[in-house]
């Protein structure tokens, strides 16, 4: 979340951010908040300092009269502090409540625009193939060569679930072995997450684990949730640590299942793979020092493009505008395939949609989760967090599918590819 002082002496502009981001929250309250806090805390001081008072005048030589005074005194003073305590809790647990909900500040190089419509493309890498016969969409693709079986995942599990059978099995795998291997090969340490997060890191990293509007699985009455990115785990890791400011930045990534309850999301383009409640996924997280994080973050895009370059699938690159950038990032830049199955009547051919993004979170999530470091003043300062998709292997799939298919209904494996699933071509069955 962002320092209490600096939203009250920055008012009009956490204001302004909000309305740009197109969220709903109350700076006003938290100043509001936060001014009483500090009065408690005031006050507080105050009575500490007379009831020390009183006990060095308890220590001296006094008649009984005077001992008795100063009983009385010190009894109400102990009342006062109890009576302020109680208070000064309330009012905190109301304003960290409140500052919770402003999000962060964005880049001021971040477009403003309240839906993804309005992201704004900065480059373009690939041509979109061009057809010679009539191209299928994922789904049909992947269920004429029993690749994957929608219906029965419903049957099982309910809607937005699936099974991956056959060839897809190793692709995926193929897949999830060439994101760690290029992530090795930049330094990045490799881990295979929990499924389980408790609710307070997934708060701290900026998810709403309870409600309507929550996107993800909570698991009730044990106080923790499925993560719907390895995000939570890698972001909770070091949770309540003091870091080594000569061992920044730190470069993790971490495979994990990913569970999305996706609520209201719909639309002819959620269907198949895009949108599921269950895939699998390797992310990139860095923790780094405050002065370090935009120069990492323009890192970890490049790694993404150096991922999809590499499967030589057409993408293009969007700053994200400030209604689609989540409360906890400071800038976010998406990459997002050409998928020919997204085909309409404005798009014929197909049209582009988002397979990785990469954040900056600058130290929003760390003020959070209290991940700090020791500065060479010998302060503790909170680090800067960021984090990034390095493979969703459903979309990386639904992109293969559909750009690697063949006339006679098969699909050519990318060459990198070729490696770890052992074969270069899916084709009909017999």
């Amino acid at each position: 979340m962002l320092d209490y002082k600096y939203i009250k002496d920055n008012l009009e502009a956490v204001k302004q951010n909000i309305k740009n981001r197109n969220m709903t929250a109350d700076a006003d309250i938290v100043v509001e908040l936060y001014d009483k806090r500090t009065a408690l805390v005031t006050k507080k001081q105050n009575l500490q300092q007379q009831r020390n008072t009183n006990a060095a005048a308890m220590k001296g030589k006094l008649d009984n009269d005077a001992r008795q005074k100063l009983i009385a005194e010190g009894k109400s003073i102990k009342e006062q502090i109890a009576a302020a305590d109680k208070e000064l809790t309330e009012v905190e647990t109301k304003l960290e409540e409140a500052a919770r909900k402003i999000p962060n500040m964005a880049n001021p190089q971040a477009p403003v625009g309240k839906v993804d419509t309005e992201n704004l493309e900065v480059k373009k890498v690939g041509t979109p193939r061009k057809f010679e016969f009539e191209p299928k969409d994922h789904v049909q693709l992947g269920e004429e060569l029993d690749l994957i079986d929608f219906d029965r995942g419903t049957k099982v599990s309910g809607p937005k679930f699936y099974y991956l059978k056959n060839e897809a099995v190793f692709l995926e795998q193929a897949l999830i072995m060439y994101a760690l291997n290029v992530l090795r090969k930049h330094g990045f340490t490799p881990f295979i997450t929990p499924d389980i997060a408790k609710e307070e890191v997934l708060k701290g990293i900026g998810f709403n684990p309870r409600g309507n509007e929550s996107n993800v699985y909570a698991i009730e009455e044990e106080g923790t949730c499925l993560v719907a990115t390895a995000e939570i785990t890698l972001g909770g890791y070091h949770q309540g640590e003091i870091l080594d400011k000569s061992k920044l930045p730190l470069y993790y990534c971490g495979l994990s299942h990913c569970f999305r309850r996706e609520a209201g999301a719909a639309g002819q383009f959620s269907k198949g793979l895009y949108r599921v409640h269950q895939f699998d996924k390797v992310e990139m997280f860095v923790y780094c020092v405050p002065e370090e994080s935009d120069a990492i973050h323009e890192k970890l895009r490049l790694i993404e493009e150096e991922l999809f370059t590499g499967l030589g699938l057409p993408f293009r690159v969007v700053d994200t505008c400030t209604g689609d950038l989540g409360a906890p990032a400071y800038r976010k830049w998406d990459l997002e395939a050409w998928m020919p199955g997204r085909r309409t009547e404005g798009h014929p051919d197909g049209e582009y949609g988002e397979v990785t993004s990469t954040s900056n979170c600058t130290d929003y999530q760390a003020r959070r989760l209290n991940v700090r470091y020791k500065d060479d003043d010998g302060k503790n300062k909170y680090v800067h967090m960021l984090n990034g998709t390095a493979i969703a292997v459903g979309r990386a799939m639904l992109a293969i599918f559909e750009n690697y298919q063949n006339a006679d209904g098969s699909i050519t494996i990318p060459p990198v590819l070729v490696p770890f699933c052992g074969f270069d071509k899916i084709g009909p069955r017999a």
